[in-house]
C-alpha cells in the first residue's frame, strides 16, 4: 500500500532468542555450557510454552548431537512375560491377575527357553524376562530360568528381573539382595531392567501402588547390582498423579546414583497408559490424569536429555507407549534410541496400548533415516552391532514376518485364554496331589 513501510516477514533468530524468558534462557545456557542443571531448574523447563518450549527442544537436540552424535539405535529382542499372576495390586497395572482369576497363566521353563530360541533364530541378541510375582514362588526360579536359557543359548543376553522381582526372589530364598544378585549373575543375567521405579517419591508410590517396592529398596537393588558388575537401565512412569518437581527429583536421584556407580546404560520415560489401569478405570486414586499430552511427552524426553546428558548418555523413546510417529518426533528432542523389536510385548498391550507387539528392524531404520539420522543395531549395553548406510537393503529375518505376527509368535490375548499354561496355586496343587 502507498505510504506504508514494509515490515520484515519474521524476526531474526537473534531477536527470537532475545525474547526468551531470561530465567529459561539462563537454564538452557547453563546446560549448553556443560553444567548439570538442578531439579528446580528442570521444573522450570516443564512449565515452558511457545518460544521457550521450542528453545528447550533445540537445546536437548544439540546436547544429544554433542554427546552421542547422529547415530540412532535399536536392539533386536524379545519380551517374555512368563506369568501374569501377581501378589501385588498396583493401581497402574492392567497386566497382572489374581491367582483365582481364570486368565492367570504361568509358562514353564521349557516354554520360556523355546521362546528364547525362537527369538535367536529370528536374529535377536537379547531376551527380556519380566513377569508378575506369583504366590509362594520357589525362590530359585529366576536363577534356574537363567541357567536353562544360557545352557541352550550361551550367547543370548538375558536382560531380566526388575528390582521388585529381585527383592521378591531374595525374600522367597531367605537370602540378602546381594546374595540373590550374585546368584543371578552366576546363572547368566547380563543386565537388569530398571523398571518398578514409576516415580521415586515414596508418598506418591504409597498412593498409586501401596505395598510396592520402596524407594530405598529400589536404590539398594540397583546400587548392589552395579557394585557386583551388573548394569541396569532406568525408567520413569509419567502422566498420572506426579508433579514436575517429583519428576525432576526422580531424575536428580538417578543422576546422583549414576555419579556414584556408573552402572546405568539408559533412561526410558514411560507414558502412563490409562485405558485399562485400575486406578483410572475404577477410580481407585483421585485426580489421575488420562496419560500425558503430546507436549508432556516431548518435554519429558527433552528435559531428561538436559538433566541427565552428562551422566546417562542414552535416552530411549518407548515406541510401544508412544507409537512410531511420536517416537520418530522424539528423535529431534534429545532421544538417540528407539528400544527393541519386543516381538511379544504384553504389559503395555494389556493396559490398552494400541501400537502392536512387534517393530521390525526395517521399520526402525526407516523411521531413523526419515528423521535425518543414521540407523544402527546395538547390543543391550549399547555396543554397536551394525551401522547401516543409505545403500543398505539387507533384510533381517524379522523383516520377513508378514501381518500374521500372532500366528507365529502368539499374543497376550491368546495366552490368557489357553488352558495349556493355566496357573495353579501351589497350595491347590498340593491338595490335589494329596500332600
Amino acid at each position: 500500500m502507498s505510504g506504508t513501510t514494509e515490515q520484515p516477514a519474521a524476526a531474526s533468530l537473534r531477536d527470537l532468542a532475545g525474547a526468551l524468558n531470561p530465567v529459561v534462557a539462563a537454564v538452557l545456557d547453563r546446560a549448553l555450557a556443560g553444567e548439570d542443571i538442578t531439579a528446580e531448574e528442570g521444573a522450570v523447563l516443564f512449565a515452558t510454552t511457545g518460544p521457550e518450549y521450542n528453545a528447550m527442544v533445540l537445546a536437548a537436540d544439540e546436547l544429544r548431537r554433542r554427546t552421542v552424535g547422529d547415530i540412532a539405535t535399536y536392539v533386536v529382542n524379545r519380551n517374555v512375560n512368563f506369568t501374569n499372576v501377581c501378589i501385588k495390586r498396583c493401581g497402574f497395572c492392567a497386566f497382572s491377575r489374581d491367582f483365582r482369576e481364570e486368565e492367570g497363566y504361568f509358562l514353564p521353563i521349557e516354554e520360556i527357553v523355546r521362546r528364547a530360541q525362537e527369538a535367536w533364530d529370528y536374529g535377536a541378541t537379547e531376551v527380556c524376562i519380566q513377569a508378575g510375582l506369583p504366590p509362594q514362588m520357589e525362590g530359585d526360579l529366576y536363577i534356574r530360568l537363567c541357567s536353562a536359557i544360557k545352557e541352550a543359548l550361551p550367547d543370548m543376553h538375558i536382560h531380566g528381573f526388575s528390582p521388585e522381582e529381585v527383592l521378591y526372589g531374595s525374600i522367597r530364598s531367605r537370602c540378602t539382595i546381594r546374595e540373590y544378585l550374585e546368584g543371578l549373575k552366576a546363572a547368566g543375567v547380563g543386565s537388569l531392567p530398571g523398571t518398578s521405579a514409576e516415580v521415586l517419591d515414596q508418598e506418591l508410590r504409597d498412593r498409586i501402588s501401596p505395598g510396592r517396592i520402596t524407594v530405598d529398596q529400589w536404590i539398594e537393588v540397583i546400587t548392589t547390582a552395579h557394585e557386583i558388575g551388573i548394569p541396569t537401565t532406568s525408567t520413569v512412569m509419567f502422566g498420572h498423579r506426579e508433579t514436575p518437581e517429583q519428576l525432576c527429583n526422580h531424575m536428580a536421584l538417578l543422576r546422583g546414583l549414576q555419579q556414584r556407580t556408573g552402572g546405568i546404560t539408559e533412561f526410558v520415560p514411560l507414558s502412563f497408559v490409562h485405558t485399562e489401569a485400575p486406578m483410572f478405570l475404577k477410580g481407585l486414586v483421585q485426580n489421575v490424569r488420562p496419560g500425558p499430552t503430546g507436549m508432556d511427552v516431548v518435554k519429558m524426553h527433552a528435559i531428561a536429555r538436559i538433566m541427565l546428558n552428562n551422566w546417562i548418555p542414552n535416552v530411549q523413546a518407548s515406541w510401544v507407549k508412544e507409537g512410531s510417529r511420536m517416537s520418530q518426533l522424539l528423535l529431534t528432542a534429545g532421544v538417540n534410541d528407539l528400544g527393541g523389536t519386543l516381538i511379544n510385548e504384553s504389559i503395555s498391550t494389556a493396559a490398552g496400548a494400541q501400537h502392536g507387539q512387534l517393530m521390525r528392524p526395517s521399520e526402525f531404520r526407516g523411521m531413523i533415516r526419515a528423521a535425518g539420522r543414521i540407523p544402527a543395531e546395538r547390543f543391550t549395553t549399547y555396543g554397536l552391532r551394525r551401522v547401516f548406510s543409505d545403500a543398505d537393503e539387507e533384510h533381517d529375518p524379522l523383516d520377513l514376518v508378514g501381518d500374521n505376527v500372532e500366528e507365529i509368535f502368539g499374543s497376550y490375548d491368546r495366552l490368557v485364554k489357553l488352558d495349556t499354561y493355566r496357573f495353579e496355586h501351589p497350595r491347590h496343587a498340593s491338595e490335589r496331589a494329596g500332600v
